[in-house]
């Protein structure tokens, strides 16, 4: 393949993957817009979150594209979390400790700061 249809092909998949990310936070936000309204409860709003991020994976192994990983691992986490979540709601016991969310997130924060310079380092 020459050049230009290469960077052409670049281009392309550089615009699907813009136009993936648009879709998602889109996505996210109109989904946390209508659960604060709705006063939805924790583990319902996680349940979400976690079906858009592995929506968003879905898609971009539909369209060939790279999948990455860090999202589809946390997407399993607010998934599992939002059900955990649910169940405690339901059966009136805790099933996770209080303090654990917030460590929980400050970890994916601080994997997705290590994993984005790493990534630049590498190029």
């Amino acid at each position: 393949m020459d050049d230009r249809k290469s960077d052409q092909l670049s281009d392309g998949k550089s615009t699907l993957l813009q136009k993936l990310d648009a879709v998602g936070w889109g996505l996210f936000l109109i989904w946390m817009g209508a659960a604060f309204l709705t006063n939805m409860r924790w583990g319902f709003a996680l349940i979400g979150v976690g079906v858009i991020v592995l929506g968003g994976q879905a898609a971009r192994r539909y369209f060939q594209l790279s999948v990455d990983w860090f999202w589809l691992v946390l997407g399993f986490v607010f998934a599992v979390w939002g059900i955990l979540e649910s169940l405690q709601w339901q059966f009136g016991e805790s099933l996770i400790p209080g303090g654990l969310l917030p460590v929980v997130f400050i970890v994916a924060g601080i994997a997705l700061v290590a994993s984005a310079l790493w990534r630049k380092s590498q190029h």
